[in-house]
């Protein structure tokens, strides 16, 4: 605890020794949940927590990658702390996966893993193998359309060339 109050701010160290001197006075030696408790209750009120705690339970991937997703996921599944007790691993596994792009999910959802880590490590290895595919493709995509003929219409006429000329009739 003295490293803890030590790497406290000026003015949170005052606020720490008021606050210490207040709990000892009944005699009683503040213990480490204790200090966490008033160091929230002060420094990270309960309605932030709450808003941390929705935001949390919202959380999807979207445009991340899985590794963005999952740093995300991490740091605001603190905000509720039922989901990080061991008997519940399943259901962190459920949140995660709910939040997942549709391109991960469906290849990961029939799995069953019950272990966190090893399913979010399943996901950013099907994640990175996703990003793979999708950059082939457009390198070969790409490398169709260099040095060929002209291209598709669409591409011709976002470029100016396909322009149709009508020739007006003569009668």
């Amino acid at each position: 605890m003295r490293l803890a109050t030590h790497l406290l701010g000026e003015e949170a160290e005052y606020w720490w020794a008021n606050s210490k001197r207040r709990l000892e006075a009944g005699g009683v030696v503040v213990s480490w949940e204790r200090f966490k408790e008033e160091f929230l209750r002060k420094y990270f009120p309960a309605d932030l927590r709450n808003k941390k705690e929705v935001e949390f339970l919202q959380l999807k991937e979207r445009s991340k990658s899985v590794a963005e997703y999952v740093a995300k996921f991490d740091e605001l599944s603190r905000f509720c702390p039922y989901i990080n007790v061991e008997d519940v691993m399943v259901s962190k596994c459920v949140k995660f996966m709910s939040g997942l792009r549709p391109e991960i999910y469906q290849h990961v959802c029939f799995h069953e893993i019950g272990d966190f880590d090893t399913f979010v490590n399943k996901c950013q290895m099907f994640d990175e193998a996703w990003n793979d595919k999708v950059n082939y493709y457009k390198a070969v995509n790409d490398k169709k359309g260099k040095g060929h003929d002209h291209g598709s219409l669409m591409s011709r006429i976002k470029e100016g060339r396909g322009m149709l000329v009508v020739a007006p009739s003569r009668m």
